[in-house]
């Protein structure tokens, strides 16, 4: 029996990969109207994980978090800065150390940590270092186009090797490896235990018997796993800006309601651009919601696991990776339904 991972990304369906598109537009508002951007929400993430406490966490093989019981974070760590419900049967549990440092710890329902996503500057994770070229981490892991375990077998395409490669640690452990196409590094991992890796079937997969069951999810529990998916596209695309040096983006309420609402019209009618069905861009929808700004621009995509494969794609498309590191910008807006994601950026001038 054959199986295949769900819907691909618009034309790119028959190659097998994931895509998305970036565009950008511009709007000059009257100075007189400069108070209205007094609308504008500004959200900062508490610091609440030093680096001490970073260094404690991930000493040693990152992978080796998997099974362990998620009151040995509490011991080290205290509290998440934030539990973000998925799609998948597991909670977030969100560490950060401001945009040095980012971690989600996946924890399952009988309270163990299931999987690990891991991005920054400083972060170390034995044997590997984000920042390390593509060839000193294959040196370590191997990577290959095709993964077995049990009945399962994952088939990586050329795209998928040289992108987000796989590796087996364990029988039940697996390394999903983000790298960054440009400057050919390691950008983040995904540790994740043999039942996450069958319920994302981020590649295609081919197996016997059956996959594990996908959860049945509410309207208000896709409610609460979009909202933590927007709050993870908007802090990992600041740890990404800090990489290269970038000022820290604002979180914009109006503008992300302006970007889910885009999310939700292309998941509901069925379609994958920048111009909804009645001819309408960006421009008009900020026009619509009253906002004023100096410069816009727009990324999305659609049907990614989740809100962090959904940045690393973005990184890895010239366009995309434009909008998310131009220096202008000043604020961002994120709207995610479902599995469409949009993000909204704009230059908003502060009153002088």
């Amino acid at each position: 029996m054959k199986g295949i991972q769900g819907v691909f990304v618009l034309l790119l369906l028959i190659a097998g990969i994931f895509y998305a598109v970036a565009g950008e537009t511009g709007s000059e508002q009257a100075i007189s109207n400069i108070e209205k951007l007094l609308k504008t929400k500004e959200v900062s993430i508490e610091t609440k994980i030093s680096p001490k406490q970073f260094d404690s966490i991930i000493e040693g093989e990152i992978y080796n978090w998997i099974g362990k019981n998620s009151n040995k974070l509490i011991e080290i760590l205290g509290e998440p800065v934030r539990k973000d419900m998925s799609s998948y049967g597991y909670t977030w549990w969100v560490y950060t150390n401001m945009e040095d440092e980012y971690i989600q710890f996946g924890i399952s329902n009988d309270n163990l940590i299931s999987t690990v996503f891991a991005t920054g500057n400083n972060l170390s994770t034995e044997p590997v270092l984000i920042g390390q070229t593509y060839e000193e981490v294959d040196r370590h892991f191997k990577f290959n186009n095709e993964i077995s375990f049990s009945t399962y077998r994952f088939e990586l395409t050329e795209d998928d090797v040289k992108l987000r490669p796989l590796s087996q640690i364990d029988d039940n452990t697996f390394i999903q490896f983000y790298f960054d196409s440009f400057t050919d590094k390691l950008s983040s991992i995904r540790v994740l235990s043999g039942d996450v890796l069958l319920a994302q079937k981020p590649y295609e997969i081919f197996y016997r018997g059956k996959l594990p069951e996908t959860p049945i999810l509410s309207e208000d529990d896709w409610k609460e796993i979009e909202k933590g998916m927007e709050q993870q596209i908007f802090d990992i695309t600041n740890v990404i800006r800090s990489r290269f040096e970038k000022d820290s983006l604002a979180w914009d309420d109006p503008v992300s309601q302006v970007a889910f609402g885009h999310s939700k019209d292309m998941a509901i009618n069925n379609y994958f651009s920048h111009y909804s069905l009645d001819g309408k861009g960006l421009k008009e929808r900020l026009n619509d919601s009253e906002i004023f700004y100096h410069s816009a621009g727009e990324n999305i995509a659609a049907q990614y696991t989740d809100g962090p494969a959904a940045v690393e794609g973005w990184l890895n498309s010239e366009e995309h990776r434009d909008a998310m590191l131009k220096d202008e910008y000043t604020h961002l807006g994120v709207g995610v339904y479902q599995y469409y994601y949009t993000q909204n950026f704009l230059r908003i001038l502060s009153e002088q």
